[in-house]
């Protein structure tokens, strides 16, 4: 068999399965070891029986067993970087490249590439935090989070992508009420506790990475209530959340920001996915 016929099989088993279809691709890189460049110039090369038996277990692994694509590769794609990700932690969502897209130019608008102190809150793979300091060095970044076991995945991916950045555990704000910070972003847990989920991330990403209280605002009420004690005069705090939580985000910003300008931004899909609050700067 070449791995054409073999990629074909993979595709119509997906297809068949109701599962994406690009995820037979992603499975035969991991069971053959190659690059895509690589594969698709091996098309018309036989497949070994070792390969061809380790994806077929893949693929069933992924459709039997509902276990996540990128859980079963072990990295997910982030910003242009490769996140190690595993069951402690969420796989990244292209909606959280946006915000730190966002993020990256309110830094631009606001600081014009000053040093500044930023700490992302409820980091799970690091992938906020540690792609703020490769992609913007002059910022001094803090990351936590209260799961020891997520700590330890984005350690790993600070320590291989070469990102130098601070990592305290703990519960939400606490490991840094006694720092101050220019910047502050998080993406936490914000789906409402009665929720329906698709059973793959239910039974897979960690609950305490999924939920967020009977409304889904728990932990935006936590940290905008303490942010507001270690945020300097002039700061940003930033989030990804629901969807349908622009108006109850605004709301939030006002009563702990009353005097900041809220910022509320729409992802590629057009949902309103994203708040800014943006505290100071009476100038600009």
């Amino acid at each position: 068999m070449r791995y054409r016929e073999l990629l074909k099989y993979g595709n119509e088993y997906m297809i068949k399965n109701n599962r994406e279809e690009s995820g037979a691709l992603f499975l035969l890189e991991h069971a053959s070891n190659k690059t895509s460049p690589e594969l698709f110039a091996s098309l018309d090369n036989n497949v070994s029986e070792d390969i061809k038996d380790k994806y077929l277990k893949l693929l069933d692994e992924h459709v039997i067993n509902n276990r996540p694509i990128y859980y079963i590769i072990g990295h997910a794609p982030f910003y242009g970087y490769e996140f190690k990700v595993n069951e402690n932690v969420l796989i990244p969502r292209f909606e959280t490249e946006e915000l730190v897209e966002n993020v990256l130019m309110q830094y631009d608008k606001y600081f014009k590439g000053a040093p500044i102190k930023a700490c992302d809150i409820a980091t799970g793979s690091g992938c906020i935090g540690i792609t703020l300091k490769l992609e913007q060095p002059n910022m001094d970044v803090t990351i936590t989070d209260i799961s020891h076991e997520a700590l330890k995945v984005a350690k790993e991916n600070a320590m291989a992508l070469g990102a130098d950045v601070k990592i305290l555990e703990g519960d939400m704000v606490k490991p840094v009420m006694d720092q101050r910070f220019d910047l502050i972003v998080s993406n936490p847990p914000y789906i409402p506790e009665n929720e329906e989920v698709q059973e793959i991330v239910k039974d897979n990403e960690p609950n305490i990475a999924l939920y967020g209280g009977n409304d889904g605002l728990k932990f935006y009420r936590i940290i905008m209530k303490d942010a507001s004690l270690i945020l300097n005069d002039n700061a940003i705090l930033a989030f990804e959340h629901g969807y349908d939580k622009k108006e109850a985000m605004r709301e939030l910003a006002k009563l702990y920001f009353p005097d900041a300008n809220i910022i509320s931004l729409k992802d590629l899909e057009g949902k309103d996915r994203m708040t800014i609050i943006v505290k100071g700067f009476k100038n600009e």
